[in-house]
């Protein structure tokens, strides 16, 4: 449907066209990859705010010129200091809600992007920072998703959330698809900061501290501790509750660099953040897949579907046992990734579809999954069933039943001195928590994901990260940047990319075409949000998969549910070709929104 772009200066694909062309004028104006993908971030979180925003988070794979290594700047957020099991319990809850102020972690987007600023990057940040202020000041053109969603949650928005109203309700009522959309007051919280930035003097690294300084422990950390103290929030459990986040809480944060977790797969060093994020479970599946000849069996066929289906159930099942913050936790990611367990975790892949949830026993440890509840959500106006789930999509009651969700932004650059970067935005949109007043952004909920059982890798533990779905990757050849990539779409993300990955390297096709594969993925593994849906042998797949496919996998147990053609994931894509210069970028077409451009 697309071309694959190439070019020899540098390459960028985002989630939103916008960003993608901001991240290219930030090349063109003398930043490397890194001011690209920051440039694009922030844009994002004005573009795409029912998908992400300045109080959500993000992980970056950082890949510098010259060095053989892949970095992780972890701007997830950790949990309050009095976020307890206690203090929910207290409150009459027995699972974080995914929705409200109570399942708000340390906003850890900003701090992350300026960190890459800081340590890889070239222009000054109120050049990064120029196009999301244009954009939240001056407007832009309103995508229909983003008006579908304000018209679906307007009712909340106009009688409990009122920040979020006066910011996107247009004289009190939804605006439509295609109107020009501002958000002044996060354009003036842009331009405090950059003001205070500047104020610290002169020098690049200089200002960027500063930044920090006045969004961590200046007016933005100072506005959300009020804010948090006083208000009660309407949140999924239907009652009004204060939120746990402090000031004194996003002072002490900082966030991380750390070494990326990486496997071998047919030649290529496939990198992923850490078992904080779902990254290595996309390692995994590899290590499953690497004992298959998936390319005998062919792109698409029932074999393939099958035994890509079965591998990342027994991989998520792993995730779901063993995952979670290492800083707090045992996470046995070495013997995960052992060759030996995944033999034996492969021998358990037959011809049938299993329906049982299967996570392994590394090096003779027990798996433990916390019991799932099937909670209903609660009956009344539609919203309410949209505020109960804590996932960032908002669906139209019309499409509910057979929409395809997703969620998050992703961002990926890459430039003619070979530094690459791979990012998944996400967090802080407008479904889930109220504007705070005077910033023009809302809080993430990424505590939902978090465990009030003890004992568990993913329990709450204040100052811990929850265990958090995103995940972007970058792969090497030969020690050099090869391709790096991601998608929306929540817990589907490691398995939307791992067939965009598979089709790129079994089967040869070039990135562009990979993205247009078709998507399928399995429910089977109870969602990391809230209320942590999940549906045993329930297989996905976009209905033009052939109908003899189809009654295939039905034969072999799948209970395969189609969804509209095109509807699931965003992948986006840029790759790298050392040997002659060239620069690749991809974007898948599915919703009509990510794009890619390379010059």
């Amino acid at each position: 449907m697309r071309p694959e772009l190439h070019g020899a200066f540098g390459a960028v694909s985002a989630t939103h066209w916008l960003a993608s062309a901001a991240g290219m004028a930030a090349l063109e104006s003398g930043g490397n990859a890194f001011d690209a993908a920051a440039a694009a971030g922030f844009v994002l979180q004005v573009v795409e705010p029912h998908m992400n925003g300045l109080g959500g988070e993000v992980p970056i794979l950082v890949h510098e010129a010259g060095s053989d290594q892949v970095r992780v700047i972890c701007g997830q957020g950790p949990m309050p200091r009095a976020a307890t099991p206690e203090a929910f319990r207290s409150l009459g809850v027995d699972r974080i809600p995914g929705s409200g102020l109570l399942a708000a972690t340390v906003p850890g987007a900003f701090g992350a992007w300026l960190r890459l600023l800081e340590e890889y990057g070239r222009l000054p940040l109120e050049q990064v920072l120029e196009y999301a202020i244009g954009y939240a000041s001056d407007g832009y053109p309103l995508f229909p998703k983003i008006a579908d969603a304000i018209a679906t949650m307007a009712p909340l928005f106009e009688y409990e959330w009122p920040e979020s109203g006066r910011t996107y309700l247009v004289n009190g009522a939804p605006p439509k698809a295609g109107t020009l959309m501002r958000n002044p007051a996060l354009a003036e919280t842009f331009r405090r900061v950059l003001k205070e930035a500047k104020a610290a003097g002169p020098g690049r690294e200089r200002q960027i501290r500063a930044a920090h300084r006045a969004f961590y422990s200046g007016f933005v950390a100072e506005t959300i501790d009020g804010y948090l103290r006083r208000a009660e929030v309407l949140d999924a459990t239907g009652e009004r509750n204060r939120g746990l986040l402090t000031g004194d809480d996003m002072a002490r944060w900082e966030p991380s660099s750390e070494p990326s977790v990486s496997r071998v797969y047919r030649g290529l060093e496939v990198h992923k953040p850490g078992p904080w994020s779902q990254g290595p479970v996309f390692l995994q599946q590899l290590a499953l897949l690497e004992g298959f000849d998936l390319a005998a069996m062919g792109l698409d066929s029932a074999d393939y579907l099958h035994t890509v289906t079965e591998c990342a159930k027994l991989a998520f099942a792993d995730r779901e046992a063993w995952y979670g913050d290492p800083e707090f936790a045992e996470v046995p990611l070495d013997d995960l990734l052992d060759d030996g367990y995944s033999e034996l975790r492969r021998r358990l892949v037959g011809d049938r579809a299993s329906g049982e949830l299967r996570p392994g026993s590394p090096a003779g440890r027990r798996p433990w999954i916390p019991a799932v509840d099937h909670a209903k959500p609660p009956s009344g106006p539609y919203w309410k069933a949209q505020l109960y789930s804590g996932l960032p999509t908002v669906i139209s009651q019309v499409a509910a039943m057979t929409a395809a969700r997703g969620d998050t932004c992703c961002v990926a650059a890459v430039d003619r001195f070979g530094n690459m970067v791979s990012a998944g935005p996400s967090g802080g949109w407008l479904k889930s928590s109220p504007v705070l007043p005077g910033l023009g952004f809302s809080l993430g909920t990424r505590g939902q994901m978090a465990w009030l059982e003890e004992g568990h890798p993913n329990s709450l533990v204040p100052g811990k990260r929850p265990r958090t779905t995103l995940s972007p990757t970058m792969v090497l050849r030969d020690g050099l940047p090869y391709m790096a990539f991601g998608t929306p779409g929540g817990d589907q993300q490691d398995q939307w990319t791992l067939g965009f990955f598979l089709a790129h390297v079994d089967f040869g096709l070039d990135l562009q075409s990979a993205t247009e594969t078709l998507a399928f993925h399995s429910a089977h593994v109870p969602s990391s949000f809230a209320p942590r849906v999940h549906q045993p042998l329930t297989m996905r797949v976009e209905s033009r998969c052939p109908e003899s496919t189809r009654e295939d996998l039905a034969r072999r147990g799948h209970d395969v549910e189609t969804v509209p053609d095109w509807s699931m994931g965003k992948v986006c894509a840029v790759g790298a070709q050392p040997d002659d210069g060239i620069v690749v970028a991809a974007a898948s077409p599915r919703g009509a929104q990510a794009y890619a451009v390379a010059r």
